[in-house]
């Protein structure tokens, strides 16, 4: 009880406050609030994807147009698609 004598008045929201609808709501925005940001942190951590790299679209060379013969291929996209056919 030593405790509650030292908190001044106002910190503690009384037992009626908790349990109503709207402190409910607000509770449930701050909860999907933070599994949001969470989400985003998570998101910017982790590297980008490109999917675009996974298929060959019409405007990217089948082989190399390089000067150099033994030039490797355009990127790395085309070469696993070559090797899955």
């Amino acid at each position: 009880m030593a405790i509650s004598a030292s908190l001044p008045t106002g910190i503690l929201f009384p037992e009626e406050i908790l349990h109503s609808e709207w402190f409910a709501i607000l509770a449930t925005f701050v909860a999907i609030n933070t599994l949001m940001y969470g989400a985003l942190a998570v998101a910017k951590i982790l590297p980008k994807v490109h999917p675009g790299d996974w298929v060959r679209t019409r405007n990217q060379r089948s082989e190399t147009r390089s000067i150099h013969p033994d030039a490797s291929a355009v990127n790395e996209a085309t070469d696993f698609l070559k090797s899955r056919r």
